[in-house]
């Protein structure tokens, strides 16, 4: 496979650049133990650091205000000195809480929901320390003080970390305090890694380098794989690791790179100060379907079957039955409203329904409010060959003449699909789930796009708050199986926030 694109030349680089040259001085399996001369890098550190003695510092400050709560609030009849004393020992205990439970681990902080699961593991150990202490010692420590404390810990250590993450990820979205990323693996696992990088800013590994096997090379190894210039094959890299002050390393599936060359690899970068990341090639499966099962020696990765199956569907149809009602009612004053702006605006009903396909490919009548013209329908072929109608599988227009002035600020905001809370209340949407699709459609799809059939469409869901019409149709497929099989409540609990925000900014609404 060729890749004929420009990298530096050597001038630039000032050091070998040639396979056998770079071999013979870095190498992975070389003669030379660079591991011993590695040259140290406290910088790479900085963003981490910073990081944390921000939320040690929000932490510490929740901690006080907790104190001072428990100090002044009057809850139960603990005397005012004892209340002083849990006010004093707050902050330390907090912050040591939050420390066994791992809430200042690198690799959690500014990336996994496991920063948040700390918070809350360190406010139960924390509740429950103090029950056991006061068994052991005989001390009656007011429950009305546990009462105090924990619901501010709890809710200023969730919020402060949402805001640092917040503040990260801005950012990280401009290339600050991101970690400087060689890829390492074969061609054909690279580029799709590098990609998926790419699609996650946020995650602040920033890809400046890859070494690369299975890869064509001419003349003076001037090569780029999706835009990164590749420094040599896997061998070289840690000639590639100190040319670039690299913080990471990111080995994609690479059957010539495991075992003793991996482990090598590893003992490498440990010395440098260097983290290691090993992308097993599932990149559809979420974190938590994850583990590592130990099996004959070996670690193997253990891939946990979908979640959306038997309690956990009741569960979600049960939420979905109490918001969808709590929601209608709410909403009705507005709701009735806009029917009458509808009617006022254009003749034609207020409610447009429309066949579309639900779970297990049963058809239902899917409700909106009416946003085009009476005859819309009939005018669609001669839009289809619109420069801006969509993507090869979705009709979308941005500016669709059949639309209406009322249609075009509903569409605008979203307002139009509430009418679907009717179909979640009556079980043939869900809140959060793919976008409902039209049977035209799923008379096309290929046997990957109907496993999105397996659970009931979504009034929002991923495809809402990552785009809209604006995605690509391979994206927003990829987006809606990635949903499918990785479901968990938190997962719709954040959709319905991000939908929010993704209602407000109208990104894709049209």
């Amino acid at each position: 496979m060729q890749v004929p694109v420009q990298v530096p030349s050597d001038d630039l680089i000032g050091r070998p650049t040639t396979p056998t040259e770079a071999i013979g001085t870095a190498g992975l399996v070389g003669t030379h133990d660079w591991a011993g001369v590695a040259p140290e890098h406290p910088a790479k550190q900085s963003w981490y650091l910073r990081y944390r003695s921000k939320a040690v510092a929000v932490d510490i400050a929740g901690a006080v205000v907790a104190g001072l709560l428990c100090t002044f609030v009057p809850i139960g009849d603990a005397p005012l000195v004892d209340r002083g004393l849990v006010a004093l020992a707050l902050p330390g205990a907090w912050y040591l809480a939050i420390l066994l439970c791992h809430g200042y681990e690198r690799r959690y902080l500014g990336i996994t929901a496991d920063e948040y699961r700390a918070i809350g593991r360190a406010v139960v150990g924390l509740v429950v320390s103090v029950a056991v202490l006061s068994w052991l010692v005989h001390a009656e420590i007011a429950r009305g003080l546990v009462l105090t404390a924990a619901p501010p810990l709890l809710v200023l250590g969730l919020l402060g970390r949402h805001l640092l993450r917040r503040g990260l990820l801005a950012r990280r979205e401009v290339g600050i305090d991101s970690q400087r990323t060689v890829v390492i693996g074969n061609v054909r696992t690279v580029a799709p890694l590098i990609r998926q990088l790419r699609r996650a800013p946020g995650e602040g590994m920033q890809v400046v380098g890859a070494c690369v096997s299975g890869i064509a090379t001419e003349g003076d190894f001037s090569t780029e794989i999706e835009g990164v210039p590749v420094f040599g094959y896997p061998d070289e890299a840690m000639y590639a690791i100190d040319l670039l002050d690299a913080e990471v390393v990111a080995v994609s599936s690479d059957p010539e790179l495991s075992g003793p060359s991996l482990r090598r690899l590893a003992w490498s970068l440990e010395e440098r100060a260097v983290d290691l990341v090993i992308a097993p090639g599932l990149f559809e499966v979420a974190g938590p379907r994850l583990s590592i099962r130990p099996s004959a020696g070996m670690p193997l990765l253990h891939v946990e079957r979908p979640a959306m199956s038997g309690a956990r569907r009741v569960f979600k149809r049960t939420v979905d039955m109490v918001l969808g009602v709590v929601l209608t009612v709410l909403a009705a004053p507005v709701l009735l409203g806009i029917a009458v702006a509808i009617r006022l605006d254009s003749p034609g009903g207020v409610i447009f329904r429309q066949t579309r396909v639900g779970a297990r490919g049963e058809t239902f009548q899917m409700l909106k409010f009416r946003t085009m013209v009476v005859d819309a329908e009939q005018r669609k072929a001669e839009l289809v060959t619109a420069v801006d109608a969509g993507n090869t599988v979705l009709f979308k227009m941005r500016r669709d003449p059949r639309v209406t002035s009322v249609g075009r600020i509903l569409r605008r905001l979203s307002i139009d699909e509430v009418p679907q809370l009717i179909n979640v209340i009556r079980g043939e949407m869900s809140l959060v789930g793919p976008r409902p699709p039209l049977p035209s459609e799923v008379a096309g799809y290929e046997s990957d796009a109907t496993r999105r059939l397996r659970v009931k469409p979504g009034l929002t869901g991923l495809w809402q708050v990552s785009g809209r019409s604006d995605l690509s149709w391979d994206e927003s497929l990829r987006l809606d199986l990635w949903y499918v099989d990785n479901w968990s409540l938190l997962l719709d609990l954040q959709i319905i926030v991000r939908t929010a925000k993704a209602v407000l900014r109208g990104t894709g609404a049209y």
